[in-house]
């Protein structure tokens, strides 16, 4: 979920006002997925985590619920700025560090759990980023990669059963140009179990979170095109007229929106 800026090819910076928003609605519709997987690896007290572009603190906070005051958890981002409630004495487990991980020499020590969500799909340097990872995991340790795969289900609503939904389709449409345009592999989340086993990782397996419509889902959409606007009308892939309606929509509960598919890939540094 870490930052993005443009002078990296990233669409969407952090520091707007809509990333906050953002980010509360990516917690609501994909931590309890993400913890679940990351307890089925075995999360437990003791565990030293690296969480990578964390941008929220939703998920850092519960890895340290999780490894105890006997665990580590370091979180880092290109932008550490979400990130300021996570340090002091009331989170001592946990460390804050500004770090880009597909520059940047990976942390030593060897841990038991790297973790990466919405991370790498907005990296130019995406292969280079998860070699790093991998190298940090300490033998027996796991690497959980989590990216999005916009090609595998490209519609903001699915059911296209009117006007409104139609008008969703058109601007998804739009913002997936404009995510190409940058760089972006619309088709990311299918190739990680692949780069797994390529950066030497065992026991590789992925699943895929698709939540098909839910207020979390509205609220992630609406704070996305906010955030895209003048870039949508700019590239005349929107008017602001269409906009506005399709925000409209969006505060009602009647239009079924949907996300990216998540998919979530996991894999296991040999003893």
């Amino acid at each position: 979920m870490g930052g993005m800026t443009s002078e990296t090819g990233y669409l969407l910076d952090n520091r707007q006002r809509e990333a906050g928003r953002r980010f509360d609605a990516l917690a609501e519709l994909f931590d309890p997925w993400t913890l679940d997987h990351l307890d089925r690896l075995g999360l437990t007290a003791g565990w030293r985590c690296w969480e990578v572009g964390a941008g929220g603190p939703s998920v850092p906070t519960a890895l340290a619920e999780r490894t105890g005051p006997t665990g580590q958890v370091l979180v880092t981002d290109i932008d550490t700025s979400w990130l300021t409630e996570l340090s002091g004495p009331a989170a001592a487990p946990i460390e804050v560090r500004r770090h880009d991980v597909a520059r940047d020499e990976p942390p030593g020590g060897g841990f038991d759990l790297v973790h990466a969500r919405l991370v790498l799909v907005h990296l130019p340097d995406r292969a280079e980023a998860l070699r790093r990872m991998a190298e940090a995991v300490r033998p027996g340790g796991w690497l959980v990669v989590e990216d999005a795969d916009p090609a595998l289900q490209p519609l903001a609503c699915p059911d296209e059963r009117g006007p409104a939904e139609e008008l969703a389709n058109r601007i998804r449409r739009g913002f997936r140009a404009l995510l190409a345009e940058r760089g972006v592999d619309l088709a990311f989340g299918r190739t990680l179990p692949a780069l797994l086993r390529g950066a030497g990782l065992h026991d590789v397996r992925a699943e895929g979170c698709f939540p098909l419509t839910s207020p979390a889902c509205r609220k992630l959409e609406a704070a996305t095109v906010r955030q895209l606007r003048g870039r949508l009308v700019a590239g005349e892939l929107a008017t602001e007229e269409d906009i506005e309606r399709h925000l409209d929509h969006l505060r009602g509960e009647g239009m079924d929106v949907t996300t990216a598919p998540l998919i979530t890939c996991w894999g296991r540094r040999p003893h």
